[in-house]
């Protein structure tokens, strides 16, 4: 995401590296670039003159200390900038209400029912909260059907009443059922357009106002740019709505959407949704989106993601065998499925600093460890325990049974070496310390 907005802002900035100091020459030149860029990300083009214009304020304004160069403090100006554009800082979902109702508006198309579903999922695994799904799209039987088995891959209820075309009349029901399960929170689906029109609007309203949720969200497409900015506007003059989620932040290499809607409507932008599985949604927080769009990673995510597939007793177990040298391949591959767990792996290399540049043209899909999986599953359980004894003839009937050759299966196994030593190495005193001092140099660079 963000990939053709962050090689134009780099652009920018080189104009400043290797000048002494700020002149209004250099500045502006450096700026003209800036706005350049905002608005080939489909950022509307008073707001990235405006952009510029505070940016340039603030730039001139600051003595420049000896250890930062102008280029340096520009990226300190833009990223402060880019934060307070897109909010600030993260707004948390209210769910006081017994129980609490979500209502979910947006266009057809924009993701409203897989979002809804990675909402109850979101709100089942990481806040504990028993969720009732409502299926309220009673125009396309195809949103009831998707909404029913998403609701079964997550394990939450899902409300339908086939046949009935009343959707306050199925949320009100919705409603008296999840009281009477103890359900905490309620989910509603609800009907969308190919576009904005008349009824579309008064059915969401009288949803709105039928069943007062603590939160109405509007979902919308980032892929559609500057339309998205427009169409968040005219639904919030409608329904006067709590906060946005964006879809498909994945897919969008621009990202004028993220950037604008929050100076538009004046709403905070609460989710992003990066993938079609029901996990792959992210709580949006400002200051981190910036991190990613100027290069710098994401590595607070990055850790949060980590810590969610982590197993306490099991690392205590795994210190032991590294301490002992005796981490072997199913080690490796619980790893990997934990590693799996956490998201798209190009995505999780892009969150940490500088190897965002460095991966963008590689090819790291969600199937990036199916050769790797192969391999050691062809292992006998004696050949995962013990990796010592894999002579020539066991790599040639392992490479055999995985469909590959001996040489991947020679690097594999090499790789796990040289990751077998890199982890003792980290879980000794020796190795904490260079991670710690690693670590802090790292946090000097992001301030």
């Amino acid at each position: 995401m963000f990939d053709n907005l962050n090689d134009k802002l780099e652009k920018a900035f080189k104009v400043l590296k290797g000048q002494g100091h700020i002149t209004e020459i250099n500045v502006a030149e450096s700026l003209k670039e800036v706005r350049r860029a905002l608005v080939d990300a489909d950022v509307n083009f008073k707001i990235a003159k405006q952009f510029t214009e505070r940016v340039k304020e603030k730039a001139m304004g600051r003595d420049v200390l000896r250890a930062v160069s102008p280029g340096q403090l520009m990226v300190k100006v833009v990223h402060e900038e880019l934060t307070q554009l897109m909010g600030s800082t993260h707004e948390e979902l209210n769910l006081k209400g017994s129980p609490a109702i979500v209502l979910i508006a947006g266009l057809q198309g924009s993701g409203k029912t897989t979002f809804s579903a990675k909402l109850a999922n979101f709100l089942k695994s990481k806040k504990g909260k028993k969720v009732l799904l409502v299926a309220g799209d009673v125009y396309r039987p195809a949103a009831i059907d998707q909404l029913k088995v998403l609701g079964e891959q997550t394990g939450v209820e899902v409300y339908t009443e086939d046949g009935v075309k009343d959707p306050v009349g199925i949320a009100k029901r919705a409603l008296s059922h999840a009281k009477t399960m103890g359900h905490q929170v309620v989910v509603v689906d609800t009907a969308g357009r190919l576009a904005i029109d008349q009824e579309m609007m008064n059915e969401i309203a009288s949803l709105k106002e039928a069943l007062r949720p603590q939160e109405t969200l509007f979902v919308v497409d980032a892929m559609t740019g500057q339309d998205a900015v427009n169409t968040a506007k005219a639904f919030n003059e409608r329904l006067d709505y709590e906060g946005v989620v964006l879809t498909k932040l994945d897919g969008d290499t621009r990202g004028g959407a993220a950037l604008t809607i929050r100076s538009v409507v004046d709403k905070p932008i609460k989710f992003v949704g990066i993938g079609e599985k029901v996990d792959a949604l992210d709580v949006f927080h400002p200051r981190r989106m910036a991190d990613r769009i100027l290069g710098m990673g994401d590595i607070v995510s990055l850790v949060e993601k980590a810590q969610e597939q982590f197993d306490e007793e099991e690392a205590r177990k795994l210190q032991k065998k590294l301490a002992k040298n005796q981490f072997n391949f199913n080690d490796f591959l619980s790893q990997l499925q934990q590693i799996k767990k956490m998201g798209n792996v190009k995505d999780l290399m892009g969150m940490i600093p500088g190897m965002g540049k460095a991966i963008k043209d590689m090819d790291l899909d969600d199937d990036a460890f199916k050769g790797i999986e192969a391999i050691i599953y062809s292992m006998t359980p004696a050949e995962r325990e013990n990796p010592a004894i894999l002579n020539g003839s066991r790599r040639k009937r392992i490479a055999n049974g995985a469909g590959s050759d001996i040489q991947e299966v020679n690097r594999l196994i090499k790789q796990f070496e040289d990751t077998r030593k890199m982890m003792r190495m980290v879980s000794t005193g020796g190795g904490k310390s260079k991670m710690a001092n690693m670590m802090r140099n790292m946090q000097r660079m992001k301030r």
